[in-house]
């Protein structure tokens, strides 16, 4: 069990976060484990809600550690390992109360990815999101795609993703990505705020809400996430994958064949 992600309760309403702020809060195959058993938790806990889900320090989330990054300590098959995580990530999309998620720093990544399945995102002004999957070989593979693209359209998702621009807060808030924008001083008690709100509705109405919302959105992500797992499987299995990483050992260009 990772000690790295806590959870914490204000009333009814549960406070997730990330705790370690000397790596961004890159996330460690024990920080997903927790992270999941927490929210598998959550999900059976009566009487809650709301979730806030933060990060300490100048971060939420680097995305994945990249010093893990290829490796595995368990017998699965990339397809296995990549549904496995995304079981773990449906959780997101089916909380009995809303998610709300506190950006800021460096939002990257399958971290990013994960802030687009939450109901509410709000960033602070430090806020920096970037989705550099293809860039290391790999396609997005946790329902950032259909999430993104049931918000800002297909120019704004192939940019993001075909070159791993950085999005800033402001841009982010024009695309609708998150609802609102405040100074990182003020981010945390921001989202507490709103979580209070929400927690003070009667609690059949807003489940309601969420029904109706999550029926029109939830669908697309979950149909495209198990798309995402074969293609990402058939991807580490390429042979321009391999010649990538070669390329990057060997300290030369990669000679990619598209296949």
């Amino acid at each position: 069990m990772s000690d790295d992600v806590r959870l914490d309760f204000e009333g009814e309403i549960a406070v997730v976060s990330y705790d370690r702020p000397d790596k961004h809060n890159a996330f460690s195959d024990a920080m997903d484990a927790r992270l999941f058993e927490i929210l598998a938790e959550l999900r059976t806990r009566p009487g809650l809600r709301a979730v806030v889900w933060r990060g300490e320090g100048r971060s939420f989330s680097s995305g994945r550690d990249l010093g893990e990054l290829g490796v595995r300590t368990e017998d699965l098959s990339d397809l296995e390992f990549i549904e496995r995580g995304h079981a773990g990530s449906r959780a997101f999309l089916e909380m009995p109360c809303p998610i709300l998620v506190a950006l800021k720093g460096h939002v990257i990544g399958g971290s990013f990815e994960r802030a687009l399945l939450c109901d509410v995102r709000v960033a602070g002004e430090s806020a920096r999101m970037r989705l550099p999957e293809v860039q290391h070989g790999v396609v997005l593979d946790s329902g950032g795609t259909a999430r993104l693209f049931q918000m800002a359209g297909h120019g704004l998702v192939a940019d993001l993703a075909l070159t791993g621009r950085v999005l800033d807060a402001p841009e982010a808030l024009a695309h609708g990505i998150v609802s609102r924008v405040v100074p990182d001083a003020d981010l945390d008690e921001t989202v507490m705020t709103m979580a209070r709100a929400i927690a003070a509705s009667p609690e059949v109405t807003v489940k309601m809400f969420l029904r109706t919302l999550r029926g029109l959105a939830n669908p697309d992500v979950v149909r495209t996430m198990a798309e995402e797992a074969v293609t990402q499987s058939m991807v580490f299995q390429s042979e321009d994958y391999a010649e990538m990483k070669a390329a990057r050992a060997e300290g030369r260009g990669p000679k990619y064949r598209g296949r």
